[in-house]
């Protein structure tokens, strides 16, 4: 299969180039029944001939291009109606009648707020072409009318709140919110992409517009991507801000699958400066080795990294709720565990040479020894709870008792 994308450097077909390109090139194994032979990018700068040479050829046309921040109201038209005319024409003159999609936005509804935006009329009067298109040649159209689109690569201060969002948390600059109780539908740019893939597996999901408000229909005149989120700007500030402190706080949100907060968090660390890339938490050293806090979370407990000198020993508490797993990752150790009330030590020999994880039970005291006399030994902790300074849960009793 041959494939044209149109506005192939822009936002949506930068990430739908590479998706494609990866499942050209094998890189991408999870859609193995398509077999895609070539990604024709075109863009604005692109020659007409080539434009010409990719319709004579192609098996399949995402038009993804058009313009969003013209200099003047007319570019709307040229851009977003003009250039598909050139491209159905272009095809029609080749006598492909290829399936073809075309990008177009929901402010094509023209409704709402969107009911006196020339970039709406625009987007509508070339979905018509579109349609029509379809209707003289036979070919399949495919007019999706895509929410606020974010994710990976989006351009900040140009089309997208939250790639403008993004960028300005990240890099430590003011965030203007007009009114921040103002609603967006969003759509991450992984499904969108997701969504393009399944469409050239001839699978859509079909609906028709009321207004902006999406009516599924197995037989509209529309495609659309199921997965989209609504939300607030001022939501969208408040999930960032928290994001930001993370390096600070250690904590990391809960990111649920396939959440909105997941998608974002994702986003905004692609638009992190090489300054904030790298942080250091901070490190408790003292003769016996240190212990550092790594990362927290607010359902799943804490990571943490223990180094311990040769021949320390470290622990010797007990906990009640609280429970640990031990994991050497280099170095050799002996870990020891007692149940409290009873004389019995379990001991548990581990090295980094063999990856092993080592339960530590709430109600016993444990321990863990450095048996090397020269080497450091390195474990990593996981505790089912952060730390509370006003409630430790940690007592110390040593686990083998003289």
């Amino acid at each position: 299969m041959k494939i044209l994308v149109t506005g192939a450097r822009g936002f949506i077909g930068k990430n739908l180039v590479e998706a494609l390109k990866n499942i050209r090139d094998g890189k991408d194994r999870t859609h193995g029944e398509l077999e895609i032979e070539a990604v024709f990018e075109y863009d604005i700068d692109t020659l007409a001939s080539t434009l010409d040479e990719f319709c004579a050829t192609t098996d399949f046309v995402f038009n993804l291009a058009g313009v969003n921040r013209p200099k003047d109201i007319a570019e709307f038209k040229a851009g977003n109606f003009g250039f598909a005319s050139d491209l159905l024409e272009c095809l029609k003159t080749h006598g492909n009648v290829c399936p073809i999609m075309l990008s177009s936005s929901v402010q094509a509804s023209c409704s709402g707020r969107f009911a006196d935006s020339p970039y709406g009329k625009s987007k509508r009067d070339g979905e018509q072409l579109f349609f029509d298109y379809g209707k003289e040649t036979g070919a399949d159209v495919h007019v999706y009318r895509f929410p606020n689109v974010f994710g990976k690569w989006c351009r900040p201060n140009y089309n997208s709140a939250v790639a403008t969002f993004c960028y300005n948390v990240a890099n430590g600059l003011p965030v203007c919110v007009h009114d921040e109780n103002t609603e967006l539908e969003l759509l991450y740019i992984d499904d969108l992409v997701y969504g393009m893939i399944e469409l050239l597996k001839g699978k859509t999901y079909n609906c028709d517009y009321n207004g902006l408000e999406v009516k599924a229909n197995k037989n509209g005149k529309y495609r659309y991507i199921p997965m989209t989120y609504k939300a607030t700007l001022g939501e969208l500030v408040g999930l960032l801000e928290k994001f930001s402190e993370q390096p600070v706080s250690l904590m990391l949100p809960d990111l649920p699958k396939d959440s909105l907060a997941k998608k974002l968090y994702s986003t905004y660390l692609s638009y992190l400066p090489k300054s904030k890339v790298k942080f250091s938490p901070k490190t408790n050293t003292d003769a016996r080795g240190s212990f550092t806090e790594l990362l927290k979370t607010q359902s799943c407990g804490q990571f943490s990294v223990n180094i311990s000198k040769p021949g320390v020993t470290k622990g010797e508490h007990w906990h009640n709720g609280k429970w640990e797993f031990f994991i050497v990752v280099s170095g050799h150790a002996l870990i020891q565990e007692r149940q409290i009330g009873t004389e019995e030590v379990w001991e548990f020999e581990v090295n980094g040479d063999k990856i092993e994880i080592v339960h530590m039970l709430p109600g016993f005291t444990h321990n863990i020894i450095n048996l090397s006399e020269t080497e450091d030994l390195v474990t990593l902790m996981w505790a089912n709870e952060t730390f509370d300074k006003e409630h430790p849960d940690t007592f110390s009793e040593k686990v083998v008792r003289k």
